[in-house]
This record gives structure tokens, C-alpha cells and sequence, in this order.
């Protein structure tokens, strides 16, 4: 009966609050339905030439909000999972220098708030920091590759470029017959596996995996006809631009970069303890066996620690992707830079505001979902 009551008072607590909400915007003369989303943006985004203003919020604004805000949290999960492993073995290193220095790396990053983190990148590496300016008066550095007038890579205190890659053919193709190869590779790593279990001999799984993968895929490559070229980046003619290649503001990378150095003060913490948590007698028996210390973490103690350390490394990953809201500090246009400035734009702020929090959940919902079934894969199963 107490949740039976709980459940009616919270529902007609949010009919109250909803309906409240609709009557004052009704008589502020705001529109309250989402037909907002078809109407034009009526402005351009920082370093995306190709959007246009006349498009409409939906699906092209949030479009490119979604696909900034997961190329961010992506390549800063990728730096906060690899440095995160190295600092929490080497917080466990019996070398006292190596050790000492990735304590202090964990209590200095993990104790400064995040945006802070970002604040610094953005002001004492790029605004005031070493690199060269990018304007017609002041050409950023270049790196030629040596023999040839490439560019390789395009250094300034506003962007940084690299080289990439332009379609020139039959892309869809080629990307079928990639998803072929990859399950290929996959059979491949399957077969492997069987012929360990029946034979006893090594697998090499991911030797066979990745030989299978790229043999497959040059062949698919070849077939459809190469649809991909090499392109450079180059200084546009008015100084400002870069022509070819990627180009990555300076927003973008101290966001990532900041973001992947303070999650991964919190994933060298949660491999440290994973680490200690492994049964004492595992290492014993790896040091009897005579096994290098790489491969006793290798074999032994990193597979047993990563089940352990998956559900709450899953937490920071969450974190991690949330807390590129904080790119309106330095104006890289993730999703929540760009439903500001929608807002700041005249457009109406409830309907935005639950589209972006729909958004942020579905991002949490799919990092949860897929870490959630390979955390599930990786546990032993009793009996």
C-alpha cells in the first residue's frame, strides 16, 4: 500500500509541474510542441563548412551535436582505458620512481575539477601557449614528408591537421564487402580458439584475427575498385583554412585530451585495486612457473583483474561522455554547445532541453547495454 500511495503522489505530482509548465508557456506565448525541430538553425557551426544554416535542427544540427560529442568521448575513453592500465601497474611497480610518479599523477589529476583541466588546455597550450598562430600574416608550422611537398602534419594555437582519407569510388561496396571480411576474421578466430581447446597448442587468435582481417580486406579494396585516396592537408589559399586532410580545432583537443587525463587518474585506481584483489597465490604460481613479469600480467593477472575492474571502469566511461557538456567552456560544438546556442537563438528552451537529456540518456543506455553484455561475457560462470 506505501508504494501503491508513493506511485500516486509522484504521478500527480508530475501532472502538476507538467501542467503548470504549459499554461505559463501558453501565456508567454511560447510554442510548447516539437515542430520546433523542423524549423532552420539560422547559424553556422565552428569548422563545419558543409552545414547549412537554413538546415533544420533535426535531424542536421543534432546530427553533427551526436557525432562531435561521440568522436570526443571515443578517442578520450581510448586515452583514459590505455594510460589508466599503465599508471595502475605502475603504481604497483617495485621500482620506487615509477612508482612514486604515477601516485602523484593520480592525486594531482584526480583532485582538480575536469573543467578546470579543460580551461588550462585551452589557455596555457594553445591561446598563450608555444604553437604559432594560423592567419593570413602568420603561416602555422608544417611537416613535409621528407622527399615530397605532403604535408603530414599542420601545427597552431587554433587547429591541428592530419592526414586522411577522400572517397574516389564505390564506398558502399567496399564497406560491405569489409563487413565480410570482418566475420571472416571472426570464423578465423573462432577456429583457432576450437583448435586450442582440442589440441592444447597456443592460439594465436589475434595473430590469425588480424592476418585474416587485412588480407580480406586489401582484397575488398582491390575489388571495389580502391573508392579511398590519400588527402593531404595543405593551407588554403587565404591563409585561414586547411585544404584536404582533418582538421581538429583547438576546443576539441584540449577537451579530449583533458577528459582522457582525468578519467584515467580514476581508471588507474579502480586497475590498481583490481590488481591487489587478484588472489595472491595466482602471482605465486606465475613466478614457479618462471614466467617475465609481462607475461605474468599478460596471462595471469590483467585477464583476472579486468573482470574485477569492468562494472566500475564502466561508471567513468559514463562519466566521461557526460562530461563533454563541459566543451562550452572552450567552444568546441558538441551537443550541448549547439542546443545553447540554438536556445540563445530564440528557439524554445524546454523542447531543446528534452531532446538533449533524451540524447545524453541514450549515449549512457548504449555504453551501459554494451559494457554491461561484455562485462557478462568475461565473468566465470558457477556452478
Amino acid at each position: 500500500m506505501g508504494q501503491v500511495v508513493a506511485v500516486v503522489i509522484v504521478f500527480f505530482t508530475l501532472r502538476w509541474l507538467i501542467g503548470n509548465l504549459l499554461t505559463n508557456l501558453e501565456a508567454a506565448n511560447i510554442d510548447t510542441g516539437f515542430g520546433v525541430l523542423r524549423q532552420p538553425t539560422n547559424f553556422a557551426i565552428r569548422d563545419d563548412p558543409g552545414f547549412d544554416p537554413r538546415s533544420p535542427i533535426f535531424p542536421n544540427l543534432l546530427w553533427v551535436g551526436i557525432k562531435n560529442t561521440a568522436i570526443s568521448a571515443f578517442v578520450g575513453i581510448t586515452i583514459a582505458v590505455t594510460l589508466g592500465t599503465l599508471i595502475g601497474i605502475g603504481r604497483l611497480s617495485s621500482n620506487w620512481i615509477v612508482s612514486k610518479l604515477c601516485q602523484l599523477y593520480v592525486e594531482t589529476f584526480r583532485n582538480i575539477p575536469p573543467l578546470v583541466i579543460i580551461i588550462f588546455f585551452a589557455f596555457a597550450v594553445f591561446t598563450f601557449g608555444p604553437f604559432p598562430l594560423f592567419n593570413p600574416s602568420n603561416a602555422p608550422w608544417e611537416g613535409k614528408v621528407p622527399g615530397t611537398d605532403n604535408t603530414f602534419l599542420i601545427l597552431s594555437n587554433d587547429r591541428w591537421a592530419f592526414p586522411s582519407f577522400a572517397t574516389t569510388g564505390a564506398v558502399g561496396l567496399f564497406w560491405i564487402l569489409m563487413a565480410l571480411a570482418l566475420a571472416f576474421a571472426v570464423g578465423v578466430w573462432r577456429w583457432r580458439t576450437q583448435v586450442s581447446l582440442r589440441t592444447g597448442q597456443p592460439h594465436h587468435r589475434v595473430l590469425y584475427f588480424l592476418g585474416a582481417f587485412v588480407l580480406t580486406g586489401i582484397l575488398a579494396f582491390l575489388i571495389s575498385g580502391s573508392p579511398y585516396r590519400m588527402s593531404w592537408p595543405a593551407v588554403s589559399e587565404n591563409g585561414r583554412n586547411v585544404d584536404g586532410g582533418i582538421a581538429t580545432n583547438a576546443g576539441y583537443i584540449s577537451l579530449t585530451i583533458a577528459l582522457g587525463l582525468y578519467t584515467a587518474s580514476h581508471v588507474g585506481e579502480i586497475i590498481r585495486g583490481s590488481i591487489l584483489a587478484v588472489a595472491k597465490g595466482q602471482t605465486e604460481a606465475s613466478n614457479a612457473l618462471a614466467l617475465s613479469g609481462f607475461q605474468r600480467y599478460r596471462f595471469v593477472v590483467l585477464p583476472q583483474a579486468l573482470r574485477i575492474a569492468m562494472p566500475p571502469a564502466i561508471n567513468q566511461f559514463l562519466n566521461l561522455t557526460k562530461n563533454t557538456s563541459l566543451a562550452t567552456a572552450v567552444a568546441y560544438p558538441e551537443i550541448t554547445a549547439l542546443i545553447k546556442t540554438a536556445i540563445g537563438n530564440g528557439k524554445p528552451a524546454v523542447q531543446l532541453l528534452v531532446v538533449l537529456m533524451a540524447i545524453y540518456l541514450t549515449f549512457s543506455i548504449f555504453w551501459s547495454v554494451t559494457l554491461n553484455y561484455v562485462n557478462s561475457r568475461l565473468q566465470l560462470v558457477g556452478r
